[in-house]
């Protein structure tokens, strides 16, 4: 809700500003300006990332909007999901716990948090651990796997944000290429009437202004807020072969 609020504000602040100075917003309207620095922008996207980021960058313009799922609440709720199977486990033994972790779907306990059942990053996580810990894993050595599993998983929810951050450096001069041809055109219209190139020049000028405002407006602080989610569910026998 707040990433709306702050694009209308961005927008409406510079269109408003525009305005005040008599400005002509049609001017600002230039189709191919904005297709030269957006096509470029997702072609490089396009080449400098595999597939599977590229699906959790479209996925994850939602989260930016929507803002993150983990509330209090949600904590609370997976602090009492928790709570619930180690007293399980005090009083029947973590033995009792291996249909629970080998099946969470069929749980009892875990059927009580459906949220803990579709956020598969967070299920496998929490039941990877369990799992070592009841296979008698050295409680030094169950902490190293946890600290390289996370480690996994923030790199993985990097990602995306990373994709996102270059693509926002890399407006600015994708905006400068939009004003060279722009440039390039007006050279091309010398001789002619005077409007028409003062028509050329304004539309050269508003590529530099797209880039940069798309750069510093929005990518650039979508980037900044993009949910930290982990991007695709990572076993610790991934990490142990990494």
């Amino acid at each position: 809700m707040f990433a709306i609020i702050g694009i209308i504000v961005v927008f409406g602040a510079v269109a408003a500003g525009y305005l005040m100075e008599h400005g002509n917003l049609k001017v600002l309207v230039q189709p191919a300006e904005l297709l030269i620095i957006g096509g470029a922008a997702s072609g490089t996207v396009l080449i400098a990332n595999p597939l599977h980021v590229l699906k959790h960058i479209v996925s994850g313009m939602t989260g930016v909007f929507k803002g993150s799922k983990f509330t209090r609440e949600r904590y609370l709720a997976s602090l009492k999901l928790a709570y619930q199977l180690l007293n399980k486990a005090r009083r029947q033994g973590l033995m009792s716990l291996e249909s629970d972790i080998e099946e969470p779907d069929k749980s009892q306990i875990f059927s009580q948090d459906p949220d803990f059942l579709k956020s598969a990053h967070v299920r496998n996580f929490f039941c990877d651990s369990m799992r070592m810990a009841i296979s008698g894993v050295e409680a030094f050595e169950l902490d190293q796997l946890l600290e390289l599993d996370m480690e996994v998983l923030h790199h993985d929810a990097t990602e995306p944000v990373a994709s996102l951050t270059t693509v926002a450096d890399s407006l600015p001069g994708l905006g400068i290429v939009a004003a060279v041809l722009g440039v390039v055109i007006t050279m091309q219209a010398l001789g002619g009437p005077p409007e028409e190139i003062g028509r050329k020049v304004a539309a050269a000028l508003v590529g530099t202004f797209l880039g940069i405002l798309l750069c510093y407006g929005l990518v650039g602080p979508m980037a900044s807020t993009w949910p930290r989610l982990p991007i695709k569910s990572v076993h610790i026998s991934r990490c142990c072969e990494s």
